[in-house]
């Protein structure tokens, strides 16, 4: 049985950083993930996809956030079981947690923290007849390389965030970009709304709006796109393409966790987000994008929070009876409460215990 202070189920950007917090109060961390490796969507689904809201970074890929929290978090040496599902939860006469994988693998800990993302996923597709016929030839429903599509023509759908991202980045990369959204108002961040905009008039990227994409042509292979439009006067148009790539989200699931007796409410955990981010059994927090509570929100600097105060809470936890007192994470000559400079030799500091 692997025992650790906190059992960190998801191992996704938000989970990884939990590992820091709580390495800087000298809590053990073990992360829990059914894929391969760290990383999560940032992982799996998206490494090679530009991020813009990460603190200190104008644009970071999500690879290369993943390896840098990974570098970060290398000298609190986490365990990882990796490539197994969190299964089920056992709450001990002593409050501590037994967390069982689907593969028999069972963990020990005080604290249980759910940091799993959008839980188990499957990219939501568009209603087309034949779409199944170019998975993977042609059609695919995630950017994980961008050079697959370099000097390509490619045809994204779609009216969010990932969309008009993927839209602005290939436009430099493929040889043609054209991006299809059934209305004419976009969801995503205004920024990359005027960029899409300003690409456009350049000629950069071909934008319909008002349209869907309703019939794919090939044989073996995607070859080309028929859009139709709202505009019953409008007829279809035919469009050669080398790839179709419909951006419409995730569906999300839960999975397993969502039989542990949580309060869940539109396939999210609620939490205490006026104290601590935990749930409505003691000791099981969650945090990042698995978590809801009036005015939430699904950005990752937002996980990256509710695991500093997250962690703080869990220290009483696997600490009963214990004070501390968190100091600067580096330090270098400081000025002390008495006004005096203090010299000190910069290091990371992770708590003064009382």
């Amino acid at each position: 049985m692997i025992k650790t202070d906190i059992l960190i189920i998801g191992a996704g950007p938000t989970g990884l950083f939990t590992v820091f917090e709580a390495g800087l109060l000298k809590m053990k961390a073990h992360l829990i993930d059914a894929l391969p490796m760290p990383g999560g969507q940032c992982s799996e689904i998206y490494p090679k996809k530009p991020i813009y809201d990460i603190p200190a970074y104008p644009e970071i890929l999500a690879g290369d956030l993943v390896d840098k929290l990974m570098d970060q978090i290398k000298p609190f040496e986490p365990g990882f079981t990796l490539g197994e599902r969190a299964e089920t939860l056992e709450k001990l006469e002593d409050g501590s947690f037994i967390v069982t994988t689907n593969l028999g693998t069972k963990h020990h800990a005080p604290v249980v923290v759910i940091a799993g993302g959008l839980g188990s996923f499957e990219p939501r597709k568009p209603l087309i007849s034949n779409i199944s016929k170019f998975e993977d030839n042609g059609v695919a429903y995630m950017i994980k390389d961008p050079e697959q599509y370099r000097d390509k023509k490619v045809v994204i759908a779609g009216g969010g965030d990932s969309a008009l991202d993927w839209a602005i980045f290939l436009s430099d990369v493929a040889s043609e970009v054209t991006l299809v959204h059934r209305r004419n108002e976009f969801r995503g961040a205004l920024d990359s709304v005027e960029k899409a905009a300003e690409l456009a008039k350049a000629g950069r990227i071909k934008l319909f709006t008002q349209a869907e994409v309703k019939n794919l042509y090939g044989e073996d292979q995607l070859s080309a796109v028929g859009i139709g439009f709202t505009d019953p006067d409008k007829r279809e148009h035919y469009l050669e393409t080398d790839y179709f790539i419909p951006l419409f989200g995730l569906s999300p699931k839960l999975g397993p966790i969502g039989g542990w007796g949580l309060e869940i409410e539109k396939n999210a955990i609620k939490v205490n987000n006026s104290y601590d981010y935990q749930t409505n059994i003691k000791g099981v927090y969650a945090i990042g994008d698995v978590n809801t509570y009036p005015g939430k929100l699904k950005l990752i600097l937002s996980g990256f929070h509710e695991a500093a105060v997250m962690c703080q809470s869990a220290y009483q936890i696997v600490n009963p009876g214990k004070r501390y007192m968190m100091k600067y994470t580096t330090v270098g000559g400081v000025t002390g409460f008495d006004g005096t400079k203090k010299e000190a030799k910069k290091e990371v500091i992770q708590s003064i215990l009382a």
